[in-house]
């Protein structure tokens, strides 16, 4: 399958080509910080349930307290991420680059605190156990270099997991991402846009 080349504008920190659904959900970033992580996360609403219109409704505070006992437990939670990719590989932006996404919480990353100052969130339509749908994989790659291309801070290296800057609090993406697979592909996505500079 042949994906296409993705495009961040630095400027307005919009991913060219993407839906857009605007979430509520954000604030500037403190004074001076570049963004030079990105943290990676897998979300499914109820949890183990793929599709439907209930990660749009979380992120913009419209989701239903009583269509799920589960989201009674969470509608009134102000969350938010800058990109979801669902599991036929479409992506939604919700939160532009430039400013702050509340995706990450309470989180410290090489001992650095408030994570959601430095870093750009990816969802990933999935759960901790399900294996996530192949095209994801060359999809998130493809976000990640058109990312690092817009903002030379970020770098391949500096891609983790939610459970990496919240151990103990956080387990997403969770065992079934497959790390190796998701950096050898976003490898080669990070040479085949060297090659077309």
């Amino acid at each position: 399958m042949q994906l296409p080349e993705l495009e961040v504008d630095a400027r307005s920190g919009l991913m060219r080509g993407v839906r857009q659904v605007e979430s509520p959900n954000h604030d500037a970033r403190p004074v001076g910080v570049e963004c030079d992580l990105i943290v990676v996360h897998g979300i499914s609403l109820p949890p183990g349930t793929f599709g439907g219109p209930w990660i749009d409704y979380l992120f913009t505070n419209a989701l239903p307290a009583d269509a799920h006992p589960y989201f009674a437990t969470i509608s009134d939670r102000k969350v938010s991420s800058h990109l979801l990719v669902r599991r036929d590989g479409e992506i939604t932006q919700y939160v532009n680059f430039k400013d702050r996404a509340w995706h990450a919480g309470q989180s410290t990353y090489a001992g650095r605190e408030a994570c959601n100052d430095y870093s750009i969130g990816v969802e990933l339509e999935g759960a901790d156990t399900t294996p996530y749908a192949d095209v994801q994989y060359p999809v998130l790659a493809n976000i990640v270099a058109a990312l690092c291309r817009a903002y030379p801070a970020l770098s391949p290296a500096q891609l983790v997991g939610h459970s990496d800057i919240a151990p103990g609090r956080k387990t997403d993406p969770g065992p079934a991402f497959d790390w190796s697979r998701a950096r050898r592909l976003i490898e080669l996505a990070g040479k085949r846009g060297a090659g077309a500079d």
